[in-house]
């Protein structure tokens, strides 16, 4: 690496450097430097580096400093829309005041995060009729479309990002026009997508890059190509997002999203063809009979169940019926209007993956279920995309930054390493500067139920009690099923008099606000709160694990996948489902201390941990804190942390 750029690292980093001008407070960081350096290492000499760093290293900076100062084409890709948003919005304008180089930076979402000034304008003048409601939020969505620069959907706090209404104010790349678009000189997203073409430093999300990797989206493609450095970020989730992207799903929501734009595309141009219309009513009713053939279940299930379901094979061949009149229908309505023809080329589409899925048994992909509350998918997912991952990474020749607080299993990448084919990236890893030491407990009790014990939930419930009184509150208490929260939840209300707050009852956002400000809650949550939360400070000063996070061995994707290895001879539980579960675990301690001032207790009810030779592996892994099994400990810990005050 140039000298010159080291010093400049140095220097940047340093007691008086450029971040320690702009961040009151400033300290620097041997860890931070060091990740730096490597990574700058990394891009000069164009190789793929693993970088693991563990939490409060401040990764986001040693990433972005090295990636500005190499002067080349980065792409950023973070875990969710929320990281993407902090790290445009927070971090980048930090190091703009903090460093010299100037550069130029873009944000780019994936097409339906960006209103559609079109789309609007049909919804607004359709005869179809909204509810109240949702008259109300399109009216607020037009007064917001007057005002906005980006289009970017989650600037316009008025109307909820889940609400269903932004349908009728976004694309897909089912129903967009494309260059026929009567407003694509306006258009959001052309707009956004010039500006990632003329930036240096472009920040995405894991779904946006691999919707560009499987290229689906026509003329977004051309995003990878120009780029030198590609740096993920929590990167431990990309395998998941590939394994989707890579695969082709159909749902409910789509035939009956393409069966309600293709009945308003009717009653504005081909109200001389009856018999569209009545294809599209037919289409929505098999759909919702096929729901209804499902059963009431929320469930995710291997293709086995609709083949060995009278009831659901016969819904499914209806639909895909159906389906086929309607695209039928489309082609002849299709020469009348641009509108009318997306329809039909999407309809076709819809044809043709659900004859892929229905059809597939090469035995090289996994074939799936799930039900929601009201809809369903149909799905086809690769068994392996380590293959798939390596050609990809071989057709950019970028250099490739793969960073996180929790990639390694008992200090080894081999896991991580194997599931995306990286079999010539450098690895190195940054321990946490915190003092886990002095700074947290960890609390594992004796006594404790097997989880398969029916009484498992009643009784870490009565364990976990005693150890909330004592952090008066200020916990998370996180779980590794909806069903076991559920239990627990109508449990605790009549055993403490902390406010409880229950992930579901409110929006994650909202929760997470309330419980900041009420101070002393204890909030239950599952997956999404074991990782991407950060909460500093007092208000979290415990965190509590129902049991090893080890996926269900049910899921009809982790089950296709461990027959496969079993079958190539390798040993899928330690290959696959401990070093997954280690990484889930790892994610879930991190809630906990997240500053240097920080204190608290780590609660695991698990007895696996001490009695499974595999608990070893688990405890290898978890910040070097001090151990008890003595709730007097705990009492003491917290008791400590009243005198400090």
């Amino acid at each position: 690496m140039q000298e010159t750029q080291l010093t400049e690292l140095e220097a940047f980093f340093g007691s008086d450097g450029g971040l320690a001008k702009v961040i009151p407070g400033y300290q620097p960081r041997a860890a931070q430097l060091e990740m730096a350096e490597a990574i700058a290492h990394a891009i000069e000499a164009n190789q793929h580096l693993i970088a693991e760093a563990g939490t409060g290293t401040g990764k986001t900076f040693a990433y972005l400093v090295p990636a500005i100062l190499s002067g080349k084409k980065v792409i950023i890709s973070t875990g969710t829309k929320n990281l993407q948003d902090q790290l445009f919005n927070k971090d980048l304008p930090v190091i703009r005041k903090a460093i010299k180089t100037p550069f130029i930076a873009a944000l780019l979402k994936g097409r339906s995060n960006y209103l559609c000034t079109y789309r609007l304008k049909n919804a607004l003048t359709s005869t179809l009729g909204f509810s109240k409601e949702d008259a109300v939020a399109l009216a607020k969505i037009k007064s917001w479309s007057a005002r906005t620069k980006t289009g970017d959907t989650s600037e316009m706090s008025e109307v909820a990002e889940a609400d269903p209404v932004w349908y009728q104010a976004t694309s897909s790349l089912d129903n967009c026009l494309g260059q026929d678009c009567p407003d694509y000189a306006e258009c959001f997203l052309v707009k956004a997508r010039k500006k990632a073409q003329e930036s240096e430093i472009l920040v995405v999300n894991h779904h946006l890059l691999c919707a560009d990797w499987s290229i689906r989206d026509s003329g977004f493609g051309e995003l990878l190509p120009d780029a030198e450095v590609v740096i993920i970020d929590e990167a431990h989730q990309l395998a998941d997002t590939a394994s989707n992207f890579l695969g082709i799903t159909v749902s409910a929501k789509q035939l009956n999203d393409l069966a309600k734009d293709a009945l308003m595309e009717y009653f504005k141009d081909a109200t001389d063809m009856p018999a569209l219309r009545t294809a599209c009513e037919d289409l929505e009713h098999e759909v919702k009979d096929m729901r209804l053939a499902f059963g009431i279940e929320l469930k995710r299930g291997d293709w086995q169940d609709i083949e060995n379901n009278p009831k659901i094979a016969a819904s499914l061949i209806a639909v895909k019926e159906q389906l086929q009149r309607l695209a039928d229908q489309l082609e002849l309505a299709s020469v009348k209007t641009k509108g009318l023809d997306s329809c039909f080329k999407r309809a076709d589409e819809l044809v043709q993956q659900l004859k892929i899925i229905l059809e597939d048994n090469s035995g090289k992909w996994i074939r799936w279920y799930e039900t929601y509350k009201n809809t369903f998918t149909l799905s086809r997912t690769p068994l392996d995309i380590a293959a798939e991952f390596r050609s990809f990474m071989q057709q950019h020749q970028a250099a490739w930054i793969f960073t996180s607080a929790t990639l390694s299993v008992a200090n080894k990448f081999d896991h991580f390493a194997n599931n995306l084919g990286l079999s010539n990236a450098t690895s190195e890893s940054w321990g946490s500067p915190f003092d886990y030491a002095h700074q947290s407990l960890f609390y594992h009790p004796k006594g404790l139920p097997q989880p398969n014990d029916p009484e498992f939930i009643p009784t870490i419930v009565e364990f976990a009690v005693p150890v909330l009184q004592a952090s008066k509150g200020r916990a998370f208490f996180l779980f590794t099923s909806h069903r076991a929260l559920k239990q627990a939840a109508e449990l605790l209300e009549k055993k403490i008099d902390y406010p409880l707050l229950i992930q579901g009852s409110r929006p994650k956002a909202l929760l997470l606000e309330q419980f900041k400000e009420a101070g002393n809650a204890v909030l239950l949550g599952t997956s999404s709160f074991w990782e991407g939360v950060d909460v500093r400070g007092e208000a979290l000063s415990c965190v509590i694990i129902d049991k090893l996070p080890f996926a269900s061995p049910g899921d009809p994707v982790l089950k296709a996948r461990l027959d496969a290895m079993v079958k190539q001879g390798r040993n899928s539980f330690f290959e696959y489902q401990l070093p997954t579960a280690v990484i889930a675990l790892r994610q879930g301690i991190g809630r906990l201390i997240r500053d240097v001032t920080d204190r608290g207790v780590l609660m695991v009810c698990d007895p696996r941990l001490l009695k499974k030779s595999y608990g070893q592996i688990f405890l290898d892994s978890v910040p070097a804190m001090k151990r008890t099994r003595d709730i007097e400990e705990v009492r003491a810990f917290f008791q400590d942390e009243s005198l400090e005050k």
